[in-house]
């Protein structure tokens, strides 16, 4: 029987993306074989939001302001 790692691998963290506009478009990766479907995000809310394929973290740049 072996052991647990002592050391497990770390966790990745979302890539977190900066924008400046309040609905984005994700299709993960760089799109192609690799992406998953295109998905229109809004940033209304809360100036924040995940996509629901590859957990990408949309943010607001500073000072931006969402508007409705």
């Amino acid at each position: 029987m072996t052991q647990p790692s002592a050391n497990p691998l770390p966790i990745a963290q979302p890539e977190v993306i900066e924008v400046d506009t309040t609905t984005v478009a994700c299709e993960g990766g760089d799109g192609g074989a690799l992406g998953h479907p295109r998905v229109f995000l809004s940033l209304v809310k809360g100036g924040e939001t995940e996509c629901p394929y590859c957990d990408r973290i949309y943010k607001l740049k500073p000072g931006v302001v969402a508007r409705h």
